[in-house]
């Protein structure tokens, strides 16, 4: 797959705790997009953050938080993320998505 020309990068910012249909989110973001034969998915948990509701959540020994922060970062296509957008309007209840262009300097696998 050749991914070096018109590549962008979504990044879907959620909590550890958010949930579609009983499964953990992020889970369900990283099995959708490999079902759609995305170029790949990564997520990553966060130490400390906050969002709309300015709350923050900590991973700090004093204060424990099972909300931790998450981001699920995806590039591919603009047109082969388009259906991914689509479905997560309807999985997200709280959270942000991003949209970026970025330039892809490689993209290899054995």
């Amino acid at each position: 797959m050749k991914l070096l020309e018109n590549a962008e990068r979504i990044r879907i910012y959620i909590g550890e705790d958010d949930k579609f249909e009983g499964q953990p989110l992020a889970d369900v973001i990283v099995r959708e997009a490999r079902e759609l034969g995305l170029a790949g998915a990564t997520v990553f948990r966060g130490l400390m953050g906050f969002g709309a509701n300015s709350l923050i959540h900590t991973s700090r020994i004093l204060r424990l938080s099972e909300d931790l922060p998450v981001v699920v970062e995806i590039v591919d296509h603009p047109d082969r993320l388009a259906p991914l957008l689509d479905k997560l309007d309807t999985m997200l209840k709280e959270g942000m998505i991003t949209r970026e262009p970025v330039d892809v300097i490689a993209y290899r696998h054995s």
